[in-house]
């Protein structure tokens, strides 16, 4: 083998190496990245009794109001009372699917059904009724009768949510349970003026 030859193999030689080398090197580091992933996303998930209360009891709170409204979007006689009663099935179903989905998060109990249709707690019933006992009620009714029943059976149940919403600011601590507390309050409150005045209007 001439020199030259000898010297364009060493210099290949040479050239591969730095390159395993440097290849070593970059697999190394993006082994080591995942790790630093995977370490900044297991923080705990700050809540409190208070926050699972709040999402147990909303969920069925807002199961009670759904009953309802899909009763009132088909029995009312004006077409403004039915129009709010499928905006509150609209809003309120996504937010019972959210709250469900903390619980399962947080591993807390999922709220008991059995509970839907007496339990006896702050916000729950509305003007003395049960869920059972004003849906009875309501569904003894007919033509402009459930219009003004609804109203003023779904205005008592959204101050028993704003109560329920009231309470969980000033005791919860995980922060989207805290901001959709005050969503409810604003939501509710702004449609408990609209239902005041379609009662005023029927």
């Amino acid at each position: 083998m001439t020199p030259h030859r000898r010297l364009v193999t060493a210099s290949g030689a040479l050239a591969l190496t730095l390159v395993l080398g440097a290849c070593a090197g970059t697999t190394e580091t993006t082994d080591t990245a995942p790790v630093a992933e995977e370490t900044a996303g297991t923080d705990p998930v700050t809540f409190n009794d208070a926050d699972t209360e709040f999402a147990q009891m909303m969920v069925i709170h807002h199961e009670g109001a759904l009953e309802m409204a899909a009763f009132a979007a088909a029995e009312a006689t004006t077409e403004e009372v039915r129009a709010l009663a499928q905006r509150i099935e609209a809003a309120q179903q996504p937010e019972i699917d959210l709250m469900t989905s903390w619980l399962q998060r947080w591993d807390q109990d999922m709220p008991d059904e059995a509970a839907h249709g007496g339990m006896d707690h702050g916000g729950m019933d509305m003007d003395g009724l049960s869920q059972d006992e004003a849906m009875a009620e309501l569904r003894g009714l007919s033509g402009a009768d459930v219009d003004r029943r609804f109203l003023e059976l779904m205005i008592a149940h959204h101050r028993g949510a704003v109560e329920m919403s009231e309470t969980q600011r000033e005791n919860g601590e995980n922060p989207e349970a805290v901001e959709l507390a005050g969503r409810i309050i604003d939501d509710q409150q702004a449609e408990i003026t609209e239902m005041e005045r379609l009662l005023g209007d029927l």
